[in-house]
């Protein structure tokens, strides 16, 4: 599916009461396409049943000198958001709205169109800062004053549930990697960890449970269980979301292992629940509605003391490069959805041994992110 979005004579009286677009903005074009990823292996976390396959959405900004940006949205069911919401939110947009001169005001124009549609908004907002990094001929990173150490950031890598044969078979494909991210969450907890330790026995693991642990005891139980592994960094979103504050605090103060928001963290306004609650904070472009969210998200909770993490989808180049650039700002990085896939379109960060690096991305300025 792909479409494009250009100027068109409209209501001028409407389009003044939606946002007060200036005659002097030059207008961008929006083009918007579905991109089918293979993964590798089935993919399955605790809220769901396993795929083999993933799709998100990719934009593309023209600007009216041809500059190019790019953006990717990787919906996420959770929070009520898919393939056909985000391109819904797409087609509201006006292009004369956007511009790469100015993104604040951009992204407060995509605003008044929805306060939700954050994976729309995060396809955008990238893209965005692509146009306006290579117009100011920086990559993203320099762009916002952040800088990105080459040989120094090291990604997880993550095994998604299955059956223990496949648990095995998965860790050892990913033996160059020195940090593992493992799901749990389900019946089977005990056995795919144990499978896990029989071919990694003493490799850094850290714990993704999706909210699968119902109760505060049962959370409490798995994860003194897990301290025993004595290997185990820390266990990301152990309870749900809407899990009372008075139970995330007793948790705090009795688990053995760190505990960090995921589906509980989203946006910069959530840093004071979340402090109380939580040693850490998982951040996700996609939950923040893209970069300049996500670098929000990010300085807001190491300012309340927070440890910081960088998460992902399964997504392409596009969006895990994306995240990349926000890694000075990360204590924990685990941007590994461009791996966990056979037919990535697009060549930017890579991940050799889990350790990010542009080194070998041919585009040096924006995203740094090009076409295969």
């Amino acid at each position: 599916m792909q479409w494009e979005f250009a100027f068109a004579d409209r209501n001028k009286t409407t389009l003044l009461l939606l946002w007060p677009f200036s005659a002097s903005v030059p207008c961008v074009k929006l083009n918007v396409k579905r991109l089918k990823l293979q993964l590798t292996h089935l993919w399955a976390i605790a809220r769901g049943s396993g795929s083999n396959t993933a799709e998100t959405v990719m934009v593309e900004l023209v600007g009216a000198d041809g500059t190019v940006g790019w953006g990717e949205a990787a919906p996420i069911s959770r929070y009520k958001e898919s393939l056909d919401t985000v391109e819904a939110f797409l087609k509201k947009v006006d292009p004369r709205g956007l511009t790469f001169s100015d993104v604040e005001g951009s992204m407060s124009y995509l605003d008044t169109l929805s306060p939700h549609d954050m994976s729309a908004k995060c396809a955008l907002n990238i893209a965005l800062l692509d146009g306006a990094a290579k117009r100011a001929q920086k990559p993203i990173y320099d762009f916002l004053g952040l800088g990105f150490r080459e040989n120094h950031h090291i990604s997880s890598f993550t095994i998604g549930i299955d059956k223990p044969d496949m648990i095995r078979k998965k860790v050892l494909e990913a033996e160059q990697y020195p940090v593992l991210k493992m799901k749990l969450g389900v019946a089977d907890d005990r056995i795919n960890l144990q499978a896990l330790r029989e071919v990694a026995p003493v490799k850094t693991l850290r714990v993704d449970a999706n909210e699968g642990w119902k109760t505060k005891e049962q959370a409490l139980e798995m994860i003194e269980w897990l301290a025993k592994d004595g290997h185990i960094e820390f266990v990301e979103q152990p309870m749900p979301a809407a899990t009372p504050v008075k139970d995330w605090v007793w948790l705090k103060a009795r688990s053995p292992l760190p505990i960090f928001a995921d589906e509980s963290y989203h946006l910069a306004k959530d840093v004071p629940q979340v402090a109380e609650c939580f040693h850490g904070a998982n951040v996700k472009l996609v939950k923040t509605g893209g970069v300049s969210g996500g670098f929000e998200a990010l300085s807001a909770a190491r300012k309340a003391g927070l440890k910081t993490m960088l998460g992902c989808m399964i997504e392409s180049s596009i969006l895990i490069s994306a995240a990349a650039h926000l890694a000075e700002l990360c204590d924990h990085l685990d941007v590994d959805g461009n791996i966990l896939i056979s037919n990535d379109p697009y060549l930017g960060v890579t991940s050799s041994k889990g350790i990010l690096s542009f080194a070998q991305a041919p585009e040096k300025f924006g995203l740094r992110v090009s076409p295969r």
